[in-house]
């Protein structure tokens, strides 16, 4: 695909000005949020499985938050973990601009790791990894647990800037990723499909 055709799918679904606002917060802040097709991404997976309750590790300012928030059902709760409070406050006030209901949100700061397993097994219909790269596989064995079966586990940056596919880099974030893309690929439980949004995201369906 050439950078022109790239370019113009990772834009071809727009973004308003609440994921404009959220997006400077988030480059006032050094964080790096979810491109636009892998949040238009996010947003159909959640309308796919009329998703009801899902959970997002990595709040940031809240870009692929609101992404989520709408493509989920009227009624659907997003819970959101970030070790920083001060990128959920920014994320609040991304929320109340887009005007999100407080109620259909819950934002838990803390270690990522800490927090999952107090969540309710089996309940969720679709797990967003999006924070500290080389937690990810402990965040898919957790999300695993909290999934429904026929939800969804998403992993953002599964390419890590064109890093993964190149064998000869080693580096501990990389191998990670590049590890877990292949567990994620050969497990029968799973089916996955490696999409080149953004910065790659890996999804995999949960069969049982």
């Amino acid at each position: 695909m050439s950078p022109t055709s790239w370019a113009y799918a990772e834009e071809f679904v727009g973004e308003d000005e609440a994921l404009v606002g959220a997006r400077g917060r988030a480059e006032e802040v050094g964080v790096s949020p979810i491109g636009s097709g892998g949040g238009a991404t996010l947003r159909f997976l959640a309308a796919l499985v009329g998703a009801q309750a899902v959970v997002e590790i990595g709040t940031g300012t809240g870009v692929s938050g609101l992404w989520l928030l709408r493509g989920m059902t009227p009624d659907g709760v997003l819970t959101s973990v970030d070790l920083e409070a001060e990128h959920q406050r920014l994320a609040r006030e991304t929320f109340r601009e887009a005007g999100i209901a407080p109620q259909r949100y819950r934002l838990i700061a803390g270690a990522a790791l800490d927090v999952l397993p107090r969540l309710t097994d089996g309940h969720y219909d679709l797990v967003l990894c999006d924070a500290a790269k080389t937690e990810y596989a402990d965040y898919v064995r957790e999300a695993l647990r909290l999934l429904r079966p026929g939800g969804i586990v998403a992993i953002d940056n599964a390419l890590w800037h064109d890093r993964v596919a190149d064998p000869a880099q080693r580096d501990e974030e990389t191998v990670t990723i590049r590890e877990l893309g292949r567990t994620v690929r050969d497990d029968e439980s799973l089916l996955p499909l490696l999409l080149p949004v953004g910065d790659g995201l890996l999804v995999a369906k949960k069969l049982a």
